[in-house]
C-alpha cells in the first residue's frame, strides 16, 4: 500500500468519524430537546395540581380526559383500516400510471393540510350539509382525514421493503394473493405500521384546530345515563365533545371564567404528554410481542 492510499484512508476515517459526531450530535440535540420540553411540561403540571382536578365538572379536566380518549379511539377505528387498505392497494395492486400519480399527489397533499382547512372542510361537510350540530364524531372525521397520509404511506413503505422472498415463498405454497398479504406480509411490518398508527393517534390527541370546528367546546355528560340514543350518554359519538386540547385554548383565551384555569391549562397539558407517551410505549410493547410471538422467541 503506497503513501497515497494510506492519506486517501486516513483523510476517509476522519471524514467518517466528523460526520458521525456532527450527526450524534445533531440527535442529541433533539433528544435533548424533548426531554427538557417534556420535563417542563410535566413538572409544571405536577406543580398546578389541586385536589379537584380530575372531577367530572366544570372545575376538573374528567370529562375532557375521557372525551379525548374516545375521540382518538373513534378516530383510529376510521383511519386505520381505511390508511392499511390504502396502503395495500398502493404496494400490491396500483400500477405504475397516471391514476396512481394522481393519488400520490393528493396523499402528499392531503398530509401538508394544514389543520384549519381540515376543521373548515369537515364543519361545511359533516356540519353543515348533514344539518347537525358539533360532535364528536364529526372530530374524528376530521382527525381522521389528517391521520390517512401517513398509515397509507408507512404502510405502503412497509410492504414495499420487504424482501421479495416472503411473498414469492408464500405464492410458490400456493397461496393467494390476499392470504399472503394479510397472513404473512402484514404481519413481518406491524411495527412499521404501527409507527404511522401512533403518529395518527399523536394528532388526535393534540389536535385543537380541526376539532374547534366539528367537536365543539362544550360537554355535557351525565355518567349515570348510558342510553346511547341520548345526548347526554357519555358513548354517545354524536353529542358535543371538548377535548384536553381544546380546554387548554379555551382555559388560556377565556380562563377568567374560572379562578384555576392557569393551572388546568398545565395539569392538562402534562396529561396530553403523558397520555401520547403511554400510547406510545404501549404500542411498542405489543408490537414487540406480537413480532416475539411470530418469531416463536420467548418474550
Amino acid at each position: 500500500m503506497n503513501e497515497e492510499m494510506k492519506k486517501r484512508i486516513k483523510t476517509a476515517k476522519f471524514f467518517d468519524r466528523l460526520m458521525t459526531g456532527v450527526f450524534s450530535g445533531i440527535g442529541g440535540f433533539f433528544l435533548g430537546l424533548i426531554i427538557v420540553l417534556a420535563g417542563y411540561i410535566i413538572i409544571k403540571g405536577i406543580l398546578s395540581y389541586y385536589p379537584g382536578i380530575f372531577a367530572f365538572n366544570s372545575n376538573g379536566i374528567g370529562n375532557q380526559f375521557f372525551n379525548t380518549i374516545y375521540l382518538v379511539f373513534l378516530s383510529l377505528l376510521i383511519s386505520v383500516p381505511s390508511g392499511v387498505l390504502a396502503g395495500i392497494y398502493m404496494a400490491e395492486y396500483a400500477g405504475d400510471n397516471k391514476l396512481t400519480k394522481a393519488i400520490r399527489i393528493s396523499i402528499e397533499s392531503l398530509s401538508s393540510l394544514p389543520s384549519i382547512v381540515v376543521g373548515l372542510f369537515g364543519y361545511l361537510v359533516f356540519i353543515l350539509m348533514t344539518g347537525m350540530k358539533w360532535n364528536l364524531f364529526a372530530g374524528a372525521l376530521a382527525v381522521s382525514i389528517l391521520s390517512l397520509p401517513s398509515i397509507t404511506t408507512t404502510t405502503e413503505d412497509a410492504l414495499r421493503s420487504l424482501p421479495k422472498s416472503y411473498k414469492e415463498g408464500s405464492m410458490g405454497l400456493g397461496a393467494t394473493h390476499w392470504t399472503t398479504i394479510t397472513k404473512v406480509m402484514l404481519p413481518a411490518c406491524i411495527s412499521r405500521i404501527m409507527t404511522g398508527v401512533i403518529l395518527a393517534a399523536g394528532r388526535g390527541f393534540g389536535e385543537a384546530a380541526a376539532l374547534l370546528y366539528t367537536a365543539g367546546q362544550s360537554t355535557v355528560i351525565n355518567w349515570k345515563n348510558w342510553d346511547i340514543a341520548t345526548k347526554t350518554c357519555p358513548l354517545n359519538p354524536f353529542r358535543p365533545g371538548e377535548t384536553l386540547a381544546l380546554h387548554i385554548w379555551v382555559m388560556r383565551t377565556e380562563g377568567s371564567l374560572n379562578a384555576n384555569s392557569e393551572k388546568i391549562a398545565n395539569f392538562s397539558a402534562m396529561v396530553l404528554v403523558v397520555m401520547v407517551l403511554a400510547f406510545s410505549l404501549l404500542s411498542r410493547y405489543l408490537t414487540k410481542k406480537q413480532e416475539l410471538k411470530q418469531t416463536g422467541a420467548k418474550a
